[in-house]
């Protein structure tokens, strides 16, 4: 589904629709986030990035043109194996 910037930049702080919001990479000048948010009872991804310092004035979406088209995405369970030690 496509989303307006505005719609989705409206939504950032938002925690009642924010399943999870996650960096998932940084780099010199930004800051890499995953975000999973529900709307009208399903749920979409979408990739974003800001300004990893002060100086770096990048908000959300800021280079992004037109709608941006978010991935409707399903809850999986999953079960992991770990070694800990005791």
């Amino acid at each position: 589904m496509k989303f307006t910037k505005e719609f989705l930049v409206d939504l950032i702080d938002d925690e009642e629709v924010t399943v999870y919001d996650k960096i998932t990479g940084t780099g010199r000048w930004s800051t890499n986030h995953e975000r999973v948010f529900r709307h009208e009872g399903k749920f979409y991804k979408t990739h974003y990035r800001v300004g990893s310092t002060e100086s770096q004035d990048e908000g959300p979406y800021e280079y992004e043109k037109g709608e941006i088209e978010c991935p409707e995405v399903f809850a999986v369970e999953k079960t992991i194996t770990a070694y800990e030690t005791r």
